[in-house]
Parts: C-alpha cells; sequence; structure tokens
C-alpha cells in the first residue's frame, strides 16, 4: 500500500514528498519536549490515510489558489489532517486526549514538585480527563507521590 503513495506521489508536481516524509519522521520520533502522540498501531494506516488525504485535496484546489500556497500554509493543512484522522483511529478516550493535547501530562509520566520547596518529591499521572466548565476545557490530573503513596489533583487549562 506504501508503494502506490509512493507512485501517487511521484505522479504530480505540487507535494513534496519529502515534506510528507518530514512531518511523519517529525511526529512518529520523540525530540527532547515533545513524544509523538500517535500509538504504533495506527501509523501505518495514518500516514496512508492522510497522504491520501492530503493529495486529494491538493488536487481540488484551483491553479490561481495553488500559486498563493506556500511550503508552511500546506504543512500546516497536512497537520491538520494527519490529527483530525488520528483521532477517529485511535481507541481509547486517553489516546484521543494524547493526539488532542501533545504536550499535556500523560499517564506514567513522572513530575518534580516542590511543595514545600524544602522538601521535592516525585509524583506519577495516574489518571486523567477533559473536563469542562462552561466555555473552559480543562484537563484533570490526579497524581501520586512515588515517596508517601499520597493522591493529589491538579488541572490545566486547556486550548479550545
Amino acid at each position: 500500500m506504501e508503494q502506490d503513495i509512493e507512485k501517487r506521489l511521484r505522479s504530480q508536481d505540487f507535494i513534496d514528498p519529502e515534506m510528507i516524509k518530514a512531518a511523519f519522521d517529525f511526529w512518529y520520533s520523540d525530540n527532547n519536549h515533545l513524544r509523538s502522540p500517535f500509538p504504533f498501531y495506527i501509523r501505518n494506516d495514518l500516514k496512508i490515510a492522510a497522504t491520501n488525504k492530503f493529495l486529494d485535496w491538493s488536487q481540488s484546489i484551483s491553479g490561481k489558489t495553488k500559486e498563493e500556497l506556500n511550503d508552511e500554509i500546506l504543512a500546516e493543512r497536512f497537520e491538520e489532517i494527519i490529527f483530525e484522522l488520528a483521532l477517529n483511529m485511535v481507541i481509547t478516550e486517553d489516546e484521543k486526549l494524547t493526539v488532542r493535547y501533545p504536550f499535556m501530562p500523560r499517564i506514567g509520566d513522572v513530575t518534580d514538585a516542590n511543595d514545600p520547596p524544602a522538601k521535592p518529591f516525585k509524583s506519577r499521572v495516574i489518571d486523567r480527563r477533559y473536563i469542562k466548565r462552561g466555555d473552559q476545557a480543562f484537563l484533570r490530573v490526579k497524581m501520586k507521590s512515588d515517596e508517601s503513596r499520597e493522591e493529589w489533583e491538579t488541572e490545566f487549562e486547556l486550548p479550545e
């Protein structure tokens, strides 16, 4: 199936195949502060579906509009497609949270808390959930101290 995608990419001259490759190389790798939000079990299907949808989208654009699009706009549109399709491929609500908010803490993450500052301790994320209050969305994160085994919660406001 990937051969079909490569053939399709080579048969057109608007979308740079290297841009597609670079996007997947970036989002499928862990890079310092950024971890891949995509579980391994969807990656191959996501790559095929997103590339096909992006190529279909690009073929529907008129010649004049194509002239106005730059690489940055194309890359942003491609990432939108990747994340949109991934949301429909992942199974659990937690995986959906990871796809929607790839920079937020995940279950199993360890944090250093300094409260009080004289006694730093490590806590691990043991649960998280999406909460909506009026027009604002939050990620409620449940933590457990590695030292005391005490559980506590915190919230992060989410961009909507």
